[in-house]
């Protein structure tokens, strides 16, 4: 059994980006045509993530010319060059496949809005009470 994980462990990738069920996403990925190689950019919605370890998985959902097209990636495939967040989404649950009977501006998920930090900026006077 460790020298399954050993080999597993030798296989993941170690900076694996940082994206959630409900966000945006633009997933480069390497395409071979006999001796070329390309990458092949798919952007689309992330609609589920399943399993863990090195078989870990993430559908991407997007609308091709009115079509509904999806597609699996395996996360940890030497093929994925990387995945960019475009836009984070805000959901509460964890698999969004009620997405697929969602037609125009119904299948949008809303924007996630992340707060900055409550620090000071950095040309502001550090002397709370400059009026005293």
């Amino acid at each position: 059994m460790n020298e399954i994980r050993a080999i597993e462990a030798s296989q993941m990738k170690t900076e694996v980006d940082k994206f959630h069920i409900g966000d945006t996403v633009k997933v480069h990925f390497k395409i071979v045509e006999g001796k070329n190689e390309r990458i092949q950019v798919y952007e689309g919605l992330v609609i589920a993530i399943k399993n863990s370890r090195i078989g870990k998985t993430f559908t991407v959902r997007k609308n091709s010319y009115g079509v509904g097209v999806e597609r699996v990636f395996p996360l940890h495939s030497p093929r994925i060059a990387r995945v960019e967040l475009m836009r984070p989404g805000k959901v509460r649950r964890a698999k969004l496949y009620y997405i697929r009977d969602k037609i125009g501006k119904a299948a949008k998920i809303k924007e996630l809005i992340v707060k900055k930090s409550s620090l000071p900026k950095p040309g502001a006077a550090a002397v709370p009470n400059a009026s005293s």
